[in-house]
């Protein structure tokens, strides 16, 4: 068995050995523990905004400015260092996360942004900093250097603070895109310090699984680079057949991407940054939550890893989805539900912490297949529509047929459709099939239907019949137990009852929807 390792863990999708098996990339071989990444922490994280209405979040951030000069004194900030509340978000469980600007000497800071995190009856638990240097510089009334339209600001992006000017230069990006540059410059030799285009691009892209599609990038000196600045600034990165690091982040000449086909480097990019763009805007609308780890901040993907790579992986230590190549190196496998897949582990992480291994590693991998699939259908990509297969884009088996299916999960020849004593001894890929089962069930129900053009016939364990209360209540459902009721070390009995806690806390204990989830259960023999 594969060893459990807790905040440093890689959750695979599968692995090749003499034939398709699955298995779990360990960080410390497949991720360089130095790259860049705000990876989460052991201990699970809370998730969505609890501020019920805009106005109670407007009044938190003119309570957080009202104590402002409070915090800056116990934060040790500098006499002539103030704070300015920007947003305040109150976490499920009441911790209060306060993001601030700074300013020194009436001139603002860039690059001196913090967040405090505060219990909710006021205690300082943390505090995460853009910059730990002390902000301060020798005077901020020196000569400076003229720069038309400028303002005086503080840069403190760099080692050490240093009085500036912010400019902007407007104009027209190569392709005919309007252009907004924005350049720090040192306000005494004139040295271009900073300087970043705000215009974010929409680029095209042709993907291999996907179709033509919209990709969201970042205009970057003469060319563009798949930097996605809507979603948390995502980076895709090439790593060149590496299997460490970053490798090179991904850029083009004419904000055209890929070819469709495996003969063109870009095109598993493009599938990659397309799919973590889905993945960001599905937890948004249907699970109000900001990312991976519900604060803002993106993951990133690596592409090309390795040499005939058959696999994609989430690693925690590097907060990244990384994607192998395929037996013939030109059939990455970046399918669109991978890609959420991947991306969820990090949210499992962040939530549950879901150990993975035995049962709770079965209900791991089940909430990626769960939540990749629900991005699947959320993107309504007419070249990859929605279904409850996963994997059938990437052909991982060599002979067209999904890697895993929910609505009877056995026809992959190892994954259980019912819970049984022995489940949790099976590896995490093939447990999980209870889980997907039982989410199938509550969704869609039982019996024969033909769903996107895909036919499903869904057993019962003891022949009963299950009525399916919807894709998106399932959703809901299965996020609350998730992010609110489970735990590292939850199997499928304390699943169910997660479960039934959250269709009673969403629907009522008399309502429908209780009933199908314990119907559902029932069904995969979870009693």
């Amino acid at each position: 068995m594969t060893p459990h390792m807790n905040t440093r863990r890689a959750a695979a999708l599968a692995a090749v050995a003499a034939m398709v098996v699955v298995g779990v990339q360990t960080g410390a071989a497949n991720a360089d523990p130095n790259t860049p990444g705000d990876g989460p922490s052991a201990s699970p994280r809370a998730t969505s905004p609890a501020f019920n209405s805009a106005s109670a979040r407007t009044s938190a951030i003119k309570s957080a400015q009202s104590d402002a000069s409070s915090t800056a004194d116990s934060l040790g900030l500098g006499s002539q260092e103030k704070l300015i509340a920007r947003d305040v978000i109150k976490d499920a469980k009441g911790t209060v996360h306060t993001r601030y600007e700074r300013t020194y000497a009436g001139l603002p800071v860039l690059g001196g942004d913090l967040v405090t995190h505060t219990t909710g009856n006021g205690k300082l638990k943390s505090v995460t900093k853009a910059t730990n240097a002390k902000i301060s510089v020798p005077s901020t009334t020196a000569k400076i250097k003229t720069v038309a339209g400028a303002r005086k600001v503080i840069w403190a992006g760099g080692s050490k603070p240093v009085l500036a000017l912010e400019s902007v230069k407007t104009g027209v990006q190569k392709d005919g895109t309007p252009s907004r540059k924005r350049i720090i410059t040192d306000a005494t030799t004139g040295k271009v310090l900073h300087s970043y285009e705000e215009i974010e691009t929409a680029g095209v892209g042709n993907s291999q699984y996907s179709g033509k599609v919209d990709l969201t990038t970042t205009a970057s000196g003469s060319g563009f680079e798949l930097t996605d600045g809507d979603r948390g600034g995502h980076k895709t990165y090439d790593l060149n057949q590496g299997e460490s690091g970053t490798g090179d982040l991904v850029t083009d000449d004419d904000d055209t991407w890929g070819d469709g086909t495996g003969n063109d480097r870009q095109t598993a990019a493009v599938d990659a940054h397309y799919g973590a763009a889905k993945t960001w805007d599905f937890y948004k609308s249907a699970l109000g939550r900001d990312g991976i780890a519900g604060d803002g901040k993106a993951a990133y993907s690596r592409v090309h890893y390795g040499d005939a790579y058959v696999n994609a992986f989430w690693d925690d230590s590097c907060f990244c989805m990384t994607y192998g190549d395929g037996a013939d190196n030109k059939s990455a496998l970046t399918g669109l539900d991978v890609a959420g897949h991947e991306m969820s582990h990090g949210l499992t992480a962040s939530t549950a912490n879901l150990d993975y291994v035995g049962e709770s590693g079965g209900l791991n991998e089940a909430t990626s297949d769960i939540f990749g699939t629900s991005v699947e259908f959320f993107a309504d990509n007419a070249t990859d529509v929605g279904d409850y297969l996963i994997g059938e884009k990437i052909d991982i088996n060599g002979d067209g047929t999904p890697l895993r299916y929910m609505d009877q999960p056995s026809k992959d020849g190892g994954s259980a459709d019912y819970w049984d004593s022995s489940v949790g001894d099976l590896d995490v890929h093939y447990s999980s099939g209870v889980a997907n089962h039982f989410f199938y069930l509550l969704a869609e129900g039982s019996g024969a239907k033909t769903i996107n053009g895909v036919d499903y016939d869904s057993p019962t364990s003891d022949g009963s019949t299950v009525t399916g209360i919807g894709r998106d209540k399932a959703v809901q459902i299965w996020y609350k137990a998730l992010s609110e009721y489970m735990t590292s070390t939850t199997d499928y009995a304390a699943a169910r009852e997660a479960t039934e806690k959250a269709a009673t806390d969403l629907y009522g204990a008399d309502s429908a929807e209780l009933a199908s989830v314990s119907a559902a259960w029932a069904g995969v023999n979870v009693k």
